[in-house]
């Protein structure tokens, strides 16, 4: 039996813009600006210890991308923060200070969200390893931070998670400014045939597959697909797999993905 639905959290519901413009608010840069931050819609990506009392907090937020904050006494018992700063809990949160590691100031929970379980919470760990991985720190991406939003929703909904993996995989590249267009190719300039088999090169875009490749051979019509956000024909599902983790594997240089390997092992995502 599904569970049943929590309201669906999404990240006009976590304080966006009123107007609909998808940039930081004004107010927002002007206190960035000042070094003081306050209700800013996040996520934690990951944490560890920092000193006895203390953690490091990667956050990732709204309109101000990934940054670095201290919790100061956040592993003491009584501390508010100690229940707060979990993965994948939709938080508002404020902090001071204008180094690379700002002070975390304060942090409440949102709400709205289902909690990750099981295949779902290997995956949400999977997003956060590569926003980790390939996301600079304060690099604001806004739409990139809705996409999160919608992807954890999805999974906690129990939808299905390679097409969830691929979509969001898919968004990171493109709100980072490194994917291609998928619907051209780039030795012709000429539209991607469906019927024919193509590589694609990660600078540079789709061409033609020839015998000698050793890139991931795909259908023009998976790349078609890939480019409106259709993953439901198995081909294409089967196909962008292996596309975009060659793809992913070019952006990180070589630096492998721990979680995936194990999604890999258990469900062949």
């Amino acid at each position: 039996m599904k569970p049943v639905c929590a309201p669906t959290v999404t990240s006009k519901a976590l304080l966006a813009p009123a107007s609909g413009d998808r940039r930081a608010p004004t107010s927002a840069l002007q206190a960035g600006a000042r070094g003081r931050i306050a209700g800013q819609p996040g996520f934690v990506l990951h944490s560890y210890p920092y000193k006895e009392t203390s953690l490091i907090i990667d956050m990732f937020s709204r309109d101000h991308g990934r940054v670095a904050l201290i919790a100061k006494g956040a592993k003491r018992p009584h501390s508010a923060l100690r229940g707060v700063l979990q993965t994948f809990q939709p938080l508002s949160v404020s902090w001071t200070g204008k180094s690379e590691l700002r002070t975390l100031t304060g942090a409440e929970w949102v709400g709205g969200m289902l909690p990750l379980e099981k295949t779902a919470l290997l995956c949400g760990f999977y997003l956060n390893e590569l926003l980790v991985k390939l996301l600079a720190r304060d690099d604001p991406h806004a739409r990139l931070f809705d996409h999160y939003v919608a992807a954890l929703n999805q999974l906690a909904h129990g939808e299905s998670a390679p097409i969830v993996l691929r979509k969001f995989e898919r968004a990171l590249l493109k709100e980072t400014g490194v994917a291609t267009d998928l619907t051209t190719c780039t030795a012709t300039r000429l539209a991607v045939d469906p019927q024919q088999h193509y590589v694609v090169d990660p600078e540079r875009g789709p061409r033609p597959a020839c015998a000698a490749d050793v890139w991931p051979r795909v259908l023009g019509q998976t790349l078609l697909d890939m480019e409106r956000g259709d993953y439901g024909a198995g081909a294409t599902q089967t196909q962008s797999k292996h596309l975009m983790r060659f793809l992913l594997a070019h952006q990180l240089g070589g630096a492998p993905l721990n979680t995936r390997q194990i999604l890999i092992d258990l469900m062949q995502l």
